[in-house]
């Protein structure tokens, strides 16, 4: 069940009581409409993230980036982050970043994290590896979230990425919202410090509405793209959470690399039909 006591108590000079009564009201119906009890599967929370999407006039062919401002401020991502706390799954994919972590806390004591929505991961972090120095670029921070915040030390936000500052970067379902997922992923590998470490968990699938289809062919062909950028990739975690070393810095060759995303579309659209025609003959 999702808690939001915890909304109720923020003090109102952290957030407006009148904000707190929008964020509430918006939660409740979408909770009312969609489950029992707070209890909402993975799959009724995206239900519930498409249909905002779509009251929102949103669309993943043609980016409107107002419609789109106004979905990621929207109080479903406050009510997606409070799921992320409670569901397993994401519990165990944040302990084993955490765990990770705490083995190379020697040469690590600056994280920036990308994309940090409730910040979830960062408490975490912050929790169990106070010498930490941790920043969070977040597009659309909530109140709700900076208030949540307020009590560590050792978290902050920053609105500009700053080059080869950072001994790690996190970022965790942020590229496959992104309409030019690699010219973002560029920008990330150069807030890493030479030799630092890049820890990145992708879903280049179409769960959600606001997983962009331009990035679905990443599925089979990122860790390309990540070569040629100058990572070398050193583990997985729980199947899907890759970790990278900054190899080289290198300028990367976007004429190849584009040359080579037009290729990764054509093969994807190839390995969809493929995939189509297997279902379809298993079924019969």
């Amino acid at each position: 069940m999702i808690e939001l006591t915890e909304l109720n108590e923020l003090n109102n000079s952290q957030v407006p009581s009148i904000e707190l009564r929008r964020i509430d009201q918006e939660i409740f119906r979408l909770l009312s409409q969609y489950t029992k009890n707070n209890s909402p599967s993975l799959e009724q929370m995206w239900e519930m993230m498409d249909s905002v999407w779509d009251d929102m006039g949103c669309d993943n062919q043609n980016f409107d980036i107002d419609k789109i401002n106004q979905f990621y401020e929207h109080p479903v991502w406050t009510l997606n982050g409070l799921f992320i706390e409670q569901d397993e799954d994401s519990l165990q994919n944040r302990q084993s970043i955490c765990d990770w972590l705490k083995q190379h806390n020697d040469n690590i004591k600056t994280i920036i994290d990308c994309g940090a929505g409730m910040a979830v991961l960062a408490k975490l972090l912050a929790t169990n590896l106070p010498d930490l120095s941790i920043d969070l670029y977040e597009p659309y921070p909530s109140q709700i979230v900076v208030a949540r915040l307020s009590a560590y030390t050792n978290i902050q936000f920053v609105n500009k990425l700053n080059h080869n500052l950072y001994d790690c970067l996190i970022s965790t379902d942020v590229l496959e919202h992104v309409p030019d997922p690699l010219s973002f992923l560029s920008e990330m590998i150069n807030q890493v410090k030479p030799n630092g470490y890049l820890i990145i968990a992708n879903c280049f699938y179409p769960v959600i509405k606001c997983h962009l289809p331009c990035t679905f062919h990443l599925r089979y062909t990122f860790n390309v793209f990540t070569y040629l950028m100058g990572l070398k990739k050193l583990n997985t975690l729980n199947g899907h959470i890759h970790i990278y070393q900054k190899d080289k810095t290198i300028i990367p060759n976007w004429v190849l690399i584009h040359l080579l995303e037009k290729f990764s579309n054509i093969l994807y659209q190839f390995l969809e039909v493929v995939r189509i025609i297997y279902h379809q003959i298993n079924k019969s």
